[in-house]
Formats: C-alpha cells, structure tokens, sequence
C-alpha cells in the first residue's frame, strides 16, 4: 500500500479555481463514499478550506489511484481534466507524509504559523473517521500530523506576533494603551478588514466596539458575524459626533480621499482630549497633518507595514526550528510504516504453525481415546499452545525490532523461504 496527496492550494490554483473544487462539510460523507467505491482507493480524508483542497488516499496502485482521484476531481468541479492538472500538485509517500505534517503545523498556510489550519485537520481527521474513509493506515498518520502540529505551537513561538496589517494595527493599540477592555473603540468601514479587526481586538479583550459604515445592511452583516459579543452600529454621518467620544479609532474605508482631518478633529474634540487613530486603508483614510494636533496620535499602513515584517521575519526562524520537530514526527511515522511489512511474515507463520498444531494434537487425541481425551484435553491444548508460543516468541520480536530496512527485508525473505510462507497481501 502507498500513501499519495492530490490537491491544489492558494499556491498553485487562483481563487475561482479553488472555489469550483470546495468540498463543504455537508458534501464530505458523499464524496468519500464516491472515492472508496474507485477500485483502487482503499482509504481516503478529504481536508477542504478556503485555501487549500487536498485529498489524501491509500492506494495498492499509485498511478492508478492517483488516476481515479483527478478523475473524481474534474467530475465535481466540472473542469476539464486538460485545465485541472495545471493547478494541481501530487505528492507521494514520505513527501505526502511530510506535507499532512507541513499544513497541520502551518508552515503551508498563507499567514506563515497560523493556528486555524491545526482544528481543519482534526476535523478532516474525525470526519474520515466517521464516514469510513479514514482506516487504519491514514488514521496512524493524521494522528501523528495533529501530533506534530501541536507540538510546533507549543515547543516554538511561530504563532505569536502580527502577521496582518489588521493584526498589527490591533497589537500596536495594545502595546499603546494599558487595557483595550476600558477603551472605546470606533471601527470606520464594515469590510473584510474590518471584520478581521473587530476579531482580533474582541480576541485581545475589546468590550466596547461601534462600527460606522455608509451601508447599515453591510454593517448589520460583519455584527452578525459576532453574536457574542455587543457591536453598535451607527451611519457613518454621525463620524464625527462618534469620534468625540472615543479613544481609539481603527479606519479600512474603499474612499480615495481622506475622511479625516485636522480641522474636522479640532472641530470635534475637546481641548486636550486624546485619540489614537490606526488607518489601514490604501488611499489612506486619515490625513497626515492630523498629527500636528497635539493629544492625536495616527498610525498609517507604512508604520504597521514595518511592525508585520518583523513578525514574517521571526516566524520564518522559527519555521526552521519547526522543520526539525517535523522529522522527527515524519521519522515516528515512518517506523511505524515500515512495521507494518512485518505483519503479514507474522501472522502467515503463526497460521501455519498453528494448523500444525491443530492437526497434530487431534491426531494425538485420537489415539489417546476419548475418555482420556475428554479428561486431559484442556491440558493438552494449554501445553501445545504454550510450546508454540514460546518458539515463536523470539523470531517476532527480533524481526519487529529491526529497524534497517535492508536487515528486516533478509529476516522476512529467510522466514517466508525456510516455512514455506506466503505472505500474500501486506494490508487488509
């Protein structure tokens, strides 16, 4: 059996690509059904994000099986095999090991160390599960990927520090302000952006959040997007009479001229009163000659620009750290796989050797006769069973502990020649 990947990613495939090959979780029982029922895919998980859509499967025919994935692939997205293939990437054995383990860490992912891609895998993980795709080969694997994810978050520091402007944006007013759940916060604009800073401020502990946007619709959507926690709403015509009362002010607006300046703030504040404004907006929504105020502080993209390349720079060392627990995790798996070879040497010579002692002990039983049989025969059993075990008992353990390959190959070919073996199908 042979482990291979089939997939495409934000590195190899545009988004209205990726969309075409989205699996929703609703779809996955399905689809892995489809999969099993190719004639050689023995196990399949199916892991589908925004970013990424790979399929995983065991297979006794590599090409084969590869073959019959693509052509699952162009039959649900409904593109052409001919433009499919462009966007696709394959990846086998050990490489398809090592890439599970590479996503599940987030070295794979878009924001270098994210944290979100490690819950995706344990869900593909107990979804196979649940829907019979997952047996026993991806199952040891996909355990040892969330292994190894977890231990990239815990042992190395790659999931800390802004990776996003909005992020950065969030952690400079942190830095700025002894406690975000005591300020007023005022978020101008109710798009993407927008929606990553009310999660991360809500994350660092934000209670208190308005969002102004010129579409109330648009903004009733992003508060839904957070039931948990009170967002106010309010028209962006009450800028102004907002701002007054606010201590920081995060603005991500589609305007190509400033919204704010100094006279509109010096027209709006109270004498002294402080404000800290965070724009992250290109064209920039604030004016630089706010600045010339003297209790306003702006931040522009430039400035939070410079605090995410220290961040990408860190998390890249720390990539590299994450590398080396990586093989170790890929090396456990690999140790396990490479047992499995010995299995069916195992149990074809515990079989036959078996069947010796059946047929020799009910030879035995009969020439003792019955009446001594049915007296004795439960010691009998127990005295041959305890030979048997005790001849095999050093043979198995020695060839499970052989951990060279080339060593554990020369011990099965010896077994399988000098009892006459065959070992048949390495997996069932």
């Amino acid at each position: 059996m042979n482990i291979a990947v089939v997939g495409l990613s934000h590195k190899t495939a545009p988004v209205e690509v990726r969309e075409k090959l989205s699996i929703p979780e609703p779809q996955t029982e399905s689809a892995i059904a489809h999969l099993c029922t190719y004639p050689h895919i023995a196990e399949a998980a199916i892991l589908s994000t925004c970013n990424r859509l790979e399929i995983y499967i065991v297979t006794p025919e590599t090409e084969q099986g590869i073959r019959e994935v693509t052509q699952f692939l162009s039959e649900h997205s409904k593109l052409p095999l001919l433009t499919l293939r462009q966007h696709l990437f394959i990846l086998l054995h050990q490489d398809a090991v090592m890439h599970l383990m590479r996503v599940a860490a987030g070295l794979d992912s878009l924001v270098l160390g994210e944290g979100q891609i490690l819950a995706q895998v344990k869900q593909t993980h107990k979804l196979g599960q649940q829907y019979n795709g997952i047996k026993l080969i991806l199952n040891r694997l996909f355990k040892q990927a969330i292994t190894a994810g977890k231990r990239v978050r815990t042992e190395t520091s790659i999931g800390t520090g802004a990776v996003s402007i909005s992020s950065a944006a969030v952690e400079l007013a942190q830095l700025k302000v002894p406690n975000l759940a005591a300020c007023r916060v005022t978020i101008i604009g109710a798009g993407k952006m927008s929606r990553l800073l009310v999660q991360h401020l809500v994350g660092k502990g934000a209670v208190q959040i308005s969002i102004l946007n010129r579409s109330r619709q648009r903004a009733e959507e992003l508060v839904n997007q957070f039931r948990e926690t009170e967002l106010k709403i309010h028209p962006l015509a009450e800028i102004m009479t907002v701002l007054a009362v606010s201590d920081l002010v995060f603005t991500s607006t589609a305007s190509t001229e400033p919204i704010l300046d100094r006279a509109k703030l010096e027209a709006a504040l109270e004498p002294n009163q402080p404000l800290m404004l965070f724009d992250i907006s290109v064209p920039r929504n604030v004016h630089g000659d706010v600045n010339q105020l003297e209790n306003v502080q702006a931040f522009n993209v430039d400035d939070l620009k410079a605090v995410v390349a220290q961040n990408h720079e860190s998390r890249r060392k720390m990539a590299m750290e994450a590398e080396r627990l990586l093989e170790e995790e890929v090396e456990a798996f690999d140790v396990w796989w490479r047992s499995l070879e010995t299995v069916s040497t195992i149990s074809c010579l515990r079989d036959k050797v078996e069947a010796i002692r059946e047929q020799e002990l009910e030879k035995a039983l009969s020439r003792l006769g019955s009446e001594f049989a049915e007296k004795h025969q439960e010691v009998i059993e127990a005295l041959t069973r305890g030979i048997v075990n005790k001849i095999l008992h050093d043979p198995m353990v020695q060839l499970r502990s052989q951990q060279d390959i080339e060593a554990r190959q020369r011990c099965m070919q010896a077994l399988q020649m000098l009892f006459n073996l065959d070992a048949g199908e390495q997996y069932s």
